[in-house]
């Protein structure tokens, strides 16, 4: 997909959305904790702000996020996360970008779900790697109930190692939510994807209230909540402004924001898709950053064919938080070392682990939990 550059120049902050970036960062504002500078957070943005905030010119665009960006978190620090598919292939769903459906032929393997020591074996891998979050993902439309308690024991193993956790398993109920959650799930990851507008273009096997349903169950749960979208899969700009703007007002943020460039895959309906301008991918980030100044943008899916000036570009603009590994469930994603060189080029460094996050006991599956205080139990 090309961009309008017409729509840049035409398209300005009109009495809606009166943004003039502020200073990187003031004297006095460095002085102030970050604790008393964090922005505040709206919940009651409208359609002709957001898309004004994508009409900016871009390097006011950029400044105004990095600006947001520094007031709520530390400056030059990356939340590193690792991916494990730990249910491959067979989804019954028809999602358009995805080549674990069973309805296209991407050559994907099934692989059953994975034993406890496997996963166990993956974290610890990631965690020497660096990580600090451990993410989880099965390919269901929803878990049935001796899915879910294997899952739960999963997710006691990786938490036991002192890692945050993270599942991604489709729609979920309430009490589904919260058997993860007494298991010591930290994040639920469910992903809007895209405008609901464009929605039915992309997924038809369920349905845009779907998604918002199991984002409330998991927020009735206790969990937190990584939820975002996919750009390139034939949006409008329009389309991404008012994905951005369903997720800035729910009644809470998404604490982690993953934004995807679309992957195509051979066999999916999306494979031949025109690349998204890479422009238009940074200004989607520094939107995220804008309407959503607390919570962590991940660059997500996509990195393994972007340059690392279009990587750099995306930290600038406000994400802070990446996958880290070689894989990203079926997909491919840039190796460690060759994070680690560009992190080290643009004088960037990880996040430390949450306090809460921090365990040296490890439990086995089948015992209570070694952090009991960091899971809530």
């Amino acid at each position: 997909m090309t961009a309008d550059p017409s729509r840049r120049t035409e398209a300005q902050p009109g009495p809606h959305c009166d943004f003039r970036p502020p200073d990187l960062q003031p004297p006095d504002l460095q002085r102030q904790p970050r604790s008393e500078r964090r922005p505040p957070l709206r919940h009651d943005w409208t359609l002709p702000e957001v898309e004004a905030l994508f009409a900016l010119p871009f390097m006011d665009l950029l400044l105004q996020a990095q600006a947001l960006h520094r007031q709520a978190h530390e400056p030059n620090t990356v939340q590193l996360s690792t991916l494990l598919s730990i249910k491959t292939g067979a989804c019954p769903e028809d999602c358009a970008y995805c080549p674990q459906s069973v309805r296209y032929d991407t050559g994907v393997e099934r692989e059953a779900l994975l034993d406890p020591a496997t996963v166990r074996a993956h974290a610890q891998q990631a965690k020497a790697a660096g990580a600090t979050r451990f993410c989880m993902g099965a390919a269901y439309r929803s878990p049935k109930a001796k899915e879910l308690a294997r899952i739960c024991d999963l997710v006691r193993e990786v938490r036991a190692l002192g890692l945050e956790t993270c599942a991604t398993l489709g729609m979920l109920t309430v009490e589904q939510a919260g058997e993860l959650k007494a298991a010591g799930l930290d994040f639920y990851n469910h992903n809007l994807d895209s405008s609901e507008a464009f929605y039915g273009e992309i997924i038809t096997t369920h349905t845009y209230q779907d998604r918002l349903d199991t984002l409330a169950a998991v927020r009735s749960a206790g969990l937190k909540v990584c939820c975002g979208g996919i750009v390139g899969m034939g949006e409008t700009a329009r389309d991404r402004a008012q994905l951005l703007l369903t997720l800035a007002n729910l009644p809470q943020h998404p604490e982690s924001v993953p934004i995807n460039e679309l992957v195509q895959v051979p066999g999916t309906p999306l494979q031949g898709r025109p690349p998204v301008d890479p422009f238009d991918f940074v200004r989607t980030i520094a939107a995220a950053r804008i309407l959503m100044p607390r919570s962590h943008v991940r660059l997500s899916a996509g990195r393994q064919t972007m340059s690392d000036e279009l990587q750099a570009l995306c930290f600038f603009a406000g994400a802070n938080s990446i996958f880290y590994g070689e894989k990203l469930l079926t997909t491919g994603n840039p190796q460690g070392r060759q994070d680690r060189r560009l992190l080290e080029r643009l004088g960037l460094r990880p996040e430390e682990p949450p306090a809460d996050a921090v365990c040296t006991e490890a439990a086995p599956a089948h015992a209570p939990h070694a952090c009991t205080a960091a899971v809530g139990a």
